[in-house]
């Protein structure tokens, strides 16, 4: 404040009509974001996608069958958002796309965790629930599958590929991280204070059981605070009629909507992988068992968003130049764009396509 006054003195500005400027320009941002977040509120829009049908369940996890013609292919979503991004909305649906276009789709949807799966570890999520679900009667006719991951899920895919490579033909990893202390030293540094935080949330952890949703949307809107005010303002100069808006607030609802994470993998997370990045020290373990993407025996496909502000870039292209031969590819959109955005069809879901048809 002091170098802005002296700076404002040496000008031959007046301090005063610099304040009342500067207060205007707030007033105008605080009006537009008021408007924004209104209109979020009060518009009409509701997720209507027809449910798919259950082939499987254990806890409140199931097993979900998109149907389509053509050789199996499992997708497996974080645990701490619900993977209705993938089957968001017409248009905008990975899932019913891929199924569309020569491939029968899967999806296992972890659920809510219920008393026994707050009790998991990331073992118990891989080598129990996915394990179990790969090994579900209904797959069994058919055949080896190929594995997609999408963020945290990429992660459990891959620690599953390593442990059943004969159940699979190949592993897709969608803006998946690895190397938590990759790129710049604030990258390393936000890592490090996500860890930092684990002592101060263990109350909360031993209470609840679970890192709860509040804290978990807390988290991620620390990545960057000031795009959230920025989103609202811009959604209230859109038609609320537009597809724009609609997917503006099919997108908004889904990330309203997160999942609580089980104290034990929250731990692991926060702990283990941001604090101590035991991914890219091969110091990971499911079941004992170092997780060492170098060890992959199926094809793997990495697709790395540029913009990505949740898993960076250089994090995810680690995991890609760690595993043997893998298709890296670098795509011109953020961690959420790249899978359900306008342009997510040219840039991800027919890339994607290809590979699994080159299988």
């Amino acid at each position: 404040m002091h170098r802005i006054a002296r700076a404002l003195a040496e000008g031959g500005h007046d301090p005063e009509r610099f304040r009342a400027a500067v207060l205007r320009r707030l007033a105008r941002q605080d009006r537009a974001l008021i408007a924004g977040l209104a209109a979020y509120r009060r518009h009409p829009y509701t997720r209507q996608m027809p449910p798919p049908p259950v082939l499987w369940q254990e806890g409140d996890s199931r097993l979900l069958d998109y149907g389509g013609s053509g050789p199996a292919v499992l997708v497996i979503p974080s645990l701490v958002n619900r993977a209705e991004v993938l089957d968001l909305m017409p248009g905008h649906s990975l899932l019913r796309w891929l199924a569309a276009s020569g491939q029968r789709v899967l999806l296992l949807d972890w659920g809510w965790p219920g008393e026994a799966e707050r009790g998991f570890t990331l073992t118990d999520y891989v080598a129990g629930r996915l394990e179990r679900a790969l090994s579900a009667p209904a797959l069994r006719p058919l055949g080896a599958l190929a594995l997609v991951g999408y963020c945290m899920g990429g992660l459990l895919a891959l620690g599953a590929a390593l442990r059943r490579p004969d159940r699979l033909r190949g592993l897709a990893l969608l803006a998946t991280p690895w190397d938590f202390h990759a790129g710049d030293t604030a990258t390393r540094n936000r890592a490090l204070a996500l860890a930092a935080l684990l002592p101060g949330l263990e109350p909360l952890l031993q209470a609840q059981g679970a890192l709860p949703v509040d804290v978990i949307q807390t988290l991620f809107a620390g990545l960057d605070p000031w795009s959230i005010a920025a989103k609202f303002r811009a959604f209230a100069g859109m038609d609320p009629d537009s597809p724009r808006a609609h997917l503006f607030v099919a997108l908004e609802d889904w990330l309203n909507d997160g999942i609580p994470l089980a104290a034990p993998v929250a731990r692991e997370a926060l702990g283990g992988w941001y604090g101590r990045n035991e991914t890219a020290h091969l110091r990971w373990r499911i079941a004992g068992a170092v997780v060492d993407p170098a060890a992959l025996e199926v094809p793997a496909f990495v697709a790395v968003p540029r913009a990505d502000r949740i898993v960076p870039p250089e994090s995810a292209i680690a995991l890609g130049l760690r595993l043997p031969g893998a298709q890296l590819r670098v795509v011109e959109a953020g961690h959420i764009g790249m899978a359900a955005g306008g342009r997510a069809e040219t840039l991800l879901w027919q890339p994607l396509r290809a590979w699994l048809g080159a299988l």
